[in-house]
């Protein structure tokens, strides 16, 4: 989801390429986000950071789960639009942007960032509407995995690469053939955005400060999705029930997985939050198990961690690659 979160942008800017994948289901800070938003309780503190990473990643993927429940009632298109229109109004309320003192390259890179994040929020929950939950987040996050791949030129990564392949072959049981193809093509439609996604996050967050160009992009997402959710749900979009669900994806796919990775990220390395990200395909399929009874086989359980040991590789090799000379802290 998704958006992804917070985190991923910071840990996006060490390097040229994202250093871990993180699901669509989260919503993303850009580069040097600062300091969480006023006002979080300081008992979330408590929780430590690697507690706070968990509690953000549980969020995100149960939030997805939630959102799978939604989707007979509005429609995926839907249910974008309503997790995109609640957050967006938070973060504007936190966060007040300010308009003015921007060139036209800063507005035009939060416009491209906006699209791009309406575009994999869609791709995704099109994906989750025909296909587990765990199995759309293993296909999502390879388009962020073959982007720190490729970004980092080394052998090692054909190893990786590998890795990850193999993991979608067991997945798909050698064809796909017992998946939706189009929620697979979803699925991987969602990782490309997702990778796209990285690189616009990065370049937001250079030109905004804070989490500025984070809220000005999730309005520019929201707008977008606006005459889509409308023209799919129309007046459903207006039911109580409706509302308030959507409102619940919100909050637990943006909001609080935004606010707690944050907290995480004042004393934690991004190169460690980006393998402890390398996790959520796993949470989702737990996500999808409880929630939504989705239970996996041998086979693709097998799969998810494959995708998994590929994804904390690629991480480990841009960490050794990049050798910083100061902590890796954002």
């Amino acid at each position: 989801m998704s958006t992804p979160s917070a985190s991923q942008a910071a840990a996006a800017a060490a390097a040229t390429a994202p250093t871990a994948p993180q699901p669509a289901g989260s919503a993303a800070a850009p580069t040097g986000a600062g300091p969480a938003p006023t006002g979080v309780p300081h008992r979330w503190a408590a929780l430590g950071p690697v507690g706070l990473v968990l509690a953000g990643g549980i969020s995100v993927q149960f939030g997805g789960a939630l959102a799978v429940t939604l989707v007979p009632r509005a429609g995926a298109l839907g249910v974008v639009t309503l997790r995109l229109l609640v957050a967006a109004i938070v973060l504007l309320v936190v966060c007040r942007p300010r308009l003015r003192g921007h060139s036209r390259a800063d507005w035009g890179t939060v416009v491209v960032f906006g699209i791009t994040m309406g575009a994999m929020n869609g791709l995704f929950y099109q994906s989750i509407a025909r296909i587990p939950l765990g199995t759309a987040v293993t296909l999502e996050v390879l388009g962020p995995l073959a982007l720190s791949v490729l970004a980092s030129r080394r052998a090692v990564n054909a190893i990786w690469a590998a890795l990850a392949l193999a993991g979608v072959f067991l997945l798909g049981g050698g064809g796909f053939d017992g998946l939706d193809p189009a929620g697979v093509a979803f699925a991987l439609g969602a990782g490309a955005m997702w990778a796209a996604y990285i690189v616009f996050s990065a370049r937001t967050g250079r030109r905004f400060p804070q989490a500025d160009g984070l809220a000005l992009a999730m309005a520019v997402a929201a707008l977008l999705f606006l005459p889509l959710g409308i023209a799919e749900s129309g007046t459903r979009l207006l039911n109580p029930t409706t509302i308030a669900l959507g409102s619940g994806v919100a909050v637990l796919s943006s909001v609080l997985p935004y606010t707690l990775e944050l907290l995480a990220l004042r004393r934690l390395p991004a190169s460690t939050f980006a393998i402890m990200m390398s996790l959520e395909p796993a949470i989702a399929a737990t996500a999808g198990f409880l929630i939504l009874d989705q239970a996996l086989s041998a086979m693709q359980a097998a799969a998810i961690a494959l995708v998994i040991a590929a994804s904390m590789g690629a991480v480990r090799t841009q960490v050794g690659r990049r050798k910083p000379t100061v902590p890796d802290v954002p």
